[in-house]
């Protein structure tokens, strides 16, 4: 089943405009409200504001800023003339930042602070620092194979990876949890993911305009806000990562969940205990669903029926699962499906070791179905730690700590955290081992210097030796077990 077959995002939001102009599509809680008419109106006009500034239909934007109304526009308009955006979490360094301008060769970013960016050209999210133009620019003009989005996504093999994602891919993700979720134009999404992860930008932001809904834009997430978004706004939907369901149980807010339709967590495992105290004291049995960068989401808990904790559910429309025999008798978690990835940019390497022989997507995770068939992952084949929803590849904060001089060896590792799913720790080898106590201090500050927040070590440990196999290969599992 492909469920983007012949069609492009642009292509099903505009439809979805025309069949009703004045239906609210985007608000926020001072009252902004735009309706789809309006929308329709202003991205055309940003995207004449690209044509105006040079880029042609094909060329990368790089796009990294705040939630907000006017950065949902700027993306809009940025692929209905026909260029590919490249996301950016808002917490990346300069340093972060110039490492994927050099990866990506986007032409233009579009950041909240221009210091931020200095290899390339950049503009503010109203896009007020580019020129105004007239006359037809050409919109809504891609085909479903033309690339939409590239999120880079680094693994333990070094060198980012760039996972260009296909109109069809992403109308295709759109449209299977349309369905799945029963989402309608009726619907109000509170919004207050980031959208430069494919859980806020390729779900959240994309499965609100396929539907032809409404999107409330939060520019952050903090219980209260959200409560008022169900309260005053009376939003029907929140999607969110598991510390933010653990942040909410930990407020006064959380009975005001009761009054959504659906409450749905992704990104990262919510533990069991969280999941009935979320239903035991709002009465909201949070729908736990599975996905990643390279397939827009796979599986889910069912909208109707049981929504078991600790799974992952079923099957999206268009996708299939199966699970591949590993070393040591674990099983692969593998895919296939018009969301899924052809290839990753520029890297044949990076293909070979992800794709099987006969086209299907190796997730590096593990998994089995349990006796009712639902999916349960349990672990990662590849050595990726998730704090907050967000992926931290421990081989980039490694080599932050190693090129620090006071550092002979380093290693990081997640550990299970309560509100964060994981936290990083740090095991390192002092060069000096009587210099420690000031060298975590030392060592924190140079971190903040050169990695974003959430990758950052909150916990540091000295050892005298990093433990590794005769390859070289760290061995994960016994600093953990320290």
């Amino acid at each position: 089943m492909d469920l983007a077959e012949g069609g492009t995002l642009p292509g099903a939001w505009t439809a979805a405009w025309a069949r009703d102009p004045g239906r609210i599509i985007l608000s926020t809680m001072d009252g902004v409200r735009v309706t789809a008419e309006e929308l329709a109106e202003r991205t055309a006009a940003a995207a004449s504001r690209y044509a105006a500034a040079g880029l042609a239909p094909g060329d990368r934007v790089l796009v990294s800023a705040t939630p907000s109304i006017e950065l949902v526009v700027a993306y809009v308009a940025a692929l209905r003339y026909g260029l590919a955006v490249v996301p950016a979490n808002i917490a990346y360094t300069a340093a972060e930042l110039a490492t994927l301008v050099s990866e990506a060769a986007p032409r233009l970013a579009v950041v909240d602070d221009a210091a931020r960016v200095s290899a390339i050209p950049s503009t503010t999210p109203d896009l007020a620092g580019l020129p105004a133009a007239t006359g037809d620019v050409g919109l809504d003009r891609s085909a479903p194979g033309d690339v939409a989005l590239i999120i880079y996504t680094s693994g333990t093999t070094g060198r980012p990876k760039g996972a260009p994602l296909t109109h069809a891919n992403l109308l295709a993700g759109a449209h299977a949890v349309r369905i799945a979720w029963r989402w309608t134009a009726e619907d109000r999404l509170a919004l207050c993911l980031p959208l430069f992860h494919m859980h806020g930008l390729g779900v959240g932001l994309h499965g609100t305009l396929t539907a032809g809904a409404s999107a409330l834009i939060l520019p952050k997430f903090d219980p209260a806000g959200v409560a008022a978004a169900i309260r005053e706004r009376h939003a029907t939907l929140f999607f969110g990562v598991p510390t933010m369901y653990h942040r909410l149980a930990a407020s006064p807010h959380l009975g005001d969940l009761r009054a959504l339709r659906l409450a749905v967590s992704g990104s990262a495992p919510l533990p069991a205990d969280l999941h009935a105290a979320v239903a035991q004291r709002s009465g909201q049995r949070v729908l736990e669903r599975y996905g990643m960068t390279e397939t827009v989401m796979l599986t889910s808990n069912p909208y109707d029926g049981e929504r078991r904790p600790g799974a992952v559910g079923f099957p999206l429309p268009g996708v299939s699962v199966r699970l591949a025999p590993r070393e040591g008798g674990v099983t692969e978690i593998e895919v296939t499906g018009p969301n899924v990835i052809s290839g990753y940019l520029d890297r044949p390497d990076a293909d070979a070791a992800a794709f099987t022989g006969d086209g299907w997507f190796r997730t590096g995770d593990l998994g089995e179905f349990d006796a009712d068939g639902y999916l349960r992952i349990s672990g990662r084949a590849k050595e990726l730690i998730i704090s907050g929803g967000y992926n931290v590849y421990p081989r980039e904060v490694e080599e932050a700590l190693r090129a620090h001089p006071a550092v002979a060896d380093a290693a990081v590792a997640g550990m299970p955290s309560p509100e964060w799913g994981e936290t990083v720790v740090a095991f390192v080898v002092p060069a000096d081992p009587a210099g420690v106590t000031a060298l975590e201090g030392e060592l924190a500050r140079w971190c903040a210097d050169r990695l974003a927040l959430y990758k950052r070590p909150r916990e540091w440990r000295w050892v005298e030796a990093i433990p590794r196999n005769a390859l070289g290969k760290v061995l994960r599992h016994e600093l953990t077990a320290q």
